[in-house]
């Protein structure tokens, strides 16, 4: 990043904002900045990585919710889901959303795309193991670990790890210190266990291995 930017992104950046990356340079104002200019684009690439598995993990559970509700006789998970009140809640606002909207065709796919990315991970949670991780969610996840109990806790723990990190990019704050290679290897994992062409594919298009090599160097 060039100097001749410091004194604008200074002026736009809080303090407090900066404090982090001040801490990390040791006080050097130049290099401050090169590091939270460096975050942004990281956060960036954060964001891109994370929705390519959002994506493939969410229709992957919604298709077997779906078969899970199909063998109960049910024409849909929503009506039937033995959700805590915390994430009904959620599935009901998310509806609520889509009926306010302008319509159309596909009610069910756009409640699905409605539902945050937190959802996915709290309904893979322990307390779902007999409801619903065992009959249903762990076959969205084939090629994850043999035994059902550790492949739930490998999801969550994964799971966990990136709503972490995209909330974080999404806010806009440091994440320089996070280990991000390490989340990118989840992310690979997590697409992986779905299908291996998607593991493939969130490889081979995530920037954020490239972007981790760009990082400035400091201290």
């Amino acid at each position: 990043m060039d100097m001749e930017w410091d004194d604008a992104i200074g002026r736009a950046v809080t303090a407090q904002r900066l404090r982090s990356y001040r801490l990390v340079t040791r006080g050097d104002e130049h290099a401050a900045l090169r590091l939270y200019d460096w975050n942004s684009v990281a956060a960036a690439a954060v964001l891109v990585t994370v929705a390519m598995v959002e994506v493939t993990v969410r229709n992957a559970m919604d298709a077997q919710l779906m078969a899970w509700a199909g063998r109960r006789g049910d024409s849909s998970w929503f009506d039937t889901i033995p959700l805590d009140d915390r994430h009904l809640g959620d599935l009901e606002r998310a509806m609520r959303a889509v009926e306010r909207g302008p319509g159309g065709s596909d009610f069910h796919g756009k409640v699905v795309a409605e539902l945050g990315f937190g959802f996915w991970r709290c309904i893979v949670a322990e307390r779902y193991l007999t409801t619903l991780w065992v009959p249903a969610l762990n076959k969205a996840f084939p090629n994850g670990y043999r035994d059902v109990r550790d492949r739930r806790a490998r999801v969550e723990r994964h799971l966990s790890g990136l709503v972490t990190v995209r909330n974080r990019a999404a806010h806009h704050e440091p994440i320089h210190r996070r280990d991000l290679l390490g989340d990118l290897r989840a992310a690979v994992e997590l697409a992986t266990w779905v299908d291996a062409d998607a593991g493939a594919w969130v490889a081979a298009r995530s920037p954020l291995e490239g972007v981790v090599r760009r990082k400035p160097r400091v201290g």
